[in-house]
C-alpha cells in the first residue's frame, strides 16, 4: 500500500450557502453508509479552473442552485486541509489523494426553496437536504471533517 504521507491533497472548493434567515444548506450524501452525516456542497477543482467558477459549478451540480440565485460574500483566507481516515485512503478518488485542500466560499441564497433541485446533475450526490442553524454544522459532518467545519464557521460567523 502507498504511504498516505506521500500522496498529495485533492484541490477542492466548498460553499456555505445561507438563506435570508441565516440558516445553512446541508445535504445528506447518497453514498453515506454509516451514520447520519450531513455536509455543505463541495467538490473538486478541475485542472486550470478558477476557484469561483468551481464553487458555482459545484453548487449547481449538488443543489441545482444557479449563479444568478447567489451572491458570493467571502472566501476563506487560507486553504483548509483534512486527511482521510486510514481506512479510506486508497479507496476514494481512485487512491490518488490523502485528503483535500479546500477553499471555502460564503454565498447568500436569493431564491425560494423550490429552486433547489438535488437531481439537477446526474448522478445526484445528496438524497435529502435541509436548512440548519450554522452552529450545528460541526455536529452533523463526518468526524474527520469537523475541524474544517469549525474553521469555516469561525471565519464566516459574523457575515452569516
Amino acid at each position: 500500500m502507498t504511504d498516505p504521507a506521500s500522496l498529495p491533497y485533492r484541490p477542492c472548493v466548498g460553499v456555505m450557502l445561507v438563506n435570508s434567515d441565516g440558516k445553512v444548506f446541508v445535504g445528506k450524501r447518497i453514498d453515506n453508509r454509516e451514520g447520519d452525516w450531513w455536509q455543505m456542497p463541495q467538490g473538486g477543482v478541475d485542472e486550470g479552473e478558477d476557484l469561483r467558477a468551481a464553487a458555482y459549478r459545484e453548487l449547481w451540480e449538488e443543489t441545482g442552485v444557479t449563479e444568478d440565485r447567489v451572491k458570493l460574500l467571502s472566501q476563506t483566507r487560507e486553504e483548509l486541509l483534512y486527511d482521510l481516515p486510514e481506512e479510506l485512503v486508497g479507496k476514494l478518488w481512485k487512491g490518488k489523494y490523502r485528503g483535500q485542500r479546500q477553499h471555502w466560499f460564503l454565498a447568500r441564497f436569493d431564491g425560494s426553496d423550490d429552486a433547489i433541485d438535488l437531481n439537477a446533475h446526474q448522478p445526484p450526490e445528496f438524497c435529502e437536504w435541509r436548512w440548519i442553524e450554522a452552529e450545528l454544522l460541526p455536529e452533523l459532518i463526518v468526524p474527520f471533517k469537523k475541524r474544517v467545519y469549525r474553521a469555516v464557521l469561525e471565519e464566516f460567523r459574523a457575515l452569516i
